[in-house]
């Protein structure tokens, strides 16, 4: 890959250009972390890419070796795993709650104690999640909660 950047003083807004043979899983990742910088994420909706706003994720889950966003208008599949939006994503106040999630902690309701040292967790729009006891310590702490 070869990374050409010019700087001119008359230019009013930075605009990037990308010239590729085709679009590979890792230029996919690649825009996708661009985007984050200003706070929205691509999905893919009926093979198209859309924008989501990070503060409409209500959670995001793999689901046989597929990402998906969800929010209030539905899921949608991202291209990026989920470790990668983890790390993407924790300056956001998303954290993992299990294997196979992360939690918008903008988007809970409430939270109740279950068996086993989980927690199930209430999100705004009524949908439950459970946090796993490997992580709820981390999410305990992050949270600021002792006795959920």
């Amino acid at each position: 890959m070869k990374i050409i950047i010019q700087t001119d003083a008359s230019v009013q807004e930075t605009t990037l250009n990308i010239m590729c043979k085709e679009i590979t899983p890792e230029l996919e990742r690649l825009v996708e972390a661009l985007r984050l910088s200003d706070k929205k994420l691509s999905v893919k909706v009926n093979g198209e890419v859309h924008l989501i706003d990070l503060k409409s994720i209500l959670y995001v889950e793999t689901v046989e070796r597929c990402t998906f966003i969800y929010t209030d208008d539905g899921a949608f599949e991202s291209p990026l795993r989920l470790y990668e939006l983890e790390s993407m994503l924790a300056e956001h106040n998303f954290i993992r709650i299990n294997k196979s999630t992360l939690l918008n902690m903008n988007k809970i309701e409430s939270l109740k104690s279950d068996i086993d040292r989980r927690i199930r967790v209430t999100l705004k729009n009524g949908y439950r999640l459970i946090i796993s006891r490997a992580y709820a310590e981390d999410f305990k702490a992050k949270l600021g909660v002792q006795g959920a």
